[in-house]
């Protein structure tokens, strides 16, 4: 069985971070080999406290998992500090392979995880950058989007930064449907369901580990992160 790369924090609570990583990936057909880059303690309602791994022992966990087989793709979640970033950067510098990164800025609990500074750094590697409409705004420095021409202004100065791919997710808006953009440098695609009421804490690691092993099964980009927003949507309601 093929593995997927997580690279993330822990979650007390089960809800979030390397939890779900591993449970997604597992649904889908792959193992996960985790890289704790820090551990949060949490409820499913309250952000308590975290606690960054040693930049040391970030590239010691990376280095064992890189070695052998490679991973089928890359996922990056929770970084936490500048120093994990620059670690997670140079470790994956000869790595070919799908790269997705899911800027988790905050907890869904509560709590700020990181600022965002730095993580402009990664973008030069990555296949597909997945922000929510709060996390956009906070990397593009911007108010959070209400309509499609603010979503595409800030896609477009992510991909301006660097990234290859923005999957600008809708979970967070208003409305009827719940839209995510997907944006190249050429294409913009939009991917729509109904907007659910049920919710649950991880769906944005859920989603980001879906696309990954979507990518790793070979599908393209847009197919990939149709599928995954689709096995999301029926993730909740579950």
């Amino acid at each position: 069985m093929s593995y997927i790369l997580a690279i993330a924090g822990t979650d007390s609570s089960g809800g979030a971070g390397l939890t779900r990583d591993a449970a997604t990936a597992q649904e889908l057909g792959f193992k996960i080999k985790p890289v704790v880059t820090s551990v949060t303690v949490q409820t499913d309602k309250s952000f308590k406290d975290s606690h960054a791994v040693p930049p040391r022992v970030i590239k010691a966990q990376l280095e064992a998992a890189l070695q052998g087989t490679k991973p089928a793709a890359v996922k990056i979640g929770m970084l936490g500090t500048a120093e994990t970033v620059g670690t997670v950067l140079s470790s994956l510098s000869g790595y070919c392979g799908p790269v997705i990164l899911d800027p988790v800025l905050k907890s869904s609990s509560g709590g700020t995880l990181f600022s965002g500074r730095d993580i402009y750094r990664l973008f030069a590697i990555i296949t597909v950058l997945t922000p929510n409409l709060d996390e956009a705004a906070i990397l593009t420095n911007r108010a959070k989007a209400t309509d499609e021409d603010e979503i595409k202004k800030q896609a477009e100065m992510l991909l301006a930064q660097g990234a290859a791919a923005v999957l600008i997710k809708g979970g967070h808006a208003d409305g009827f449907d719940c839209v995510d953009h997907a944006f190249s440098p050429d294409h913009h695609v939009r991917l729509v369901a109904p907007r659910l009421t049920q919710t649950k804490r991880g769906t944005g690691c859920t989603l980001a580990t879906a696309i990954a092993c979507n990518l790793a099964s070979g599908h393209r980009l847009s197919e990939a992160c149709r599928l995954a927003k689709d096995y999301v949507h029926k993730w909740l309601q579950c």
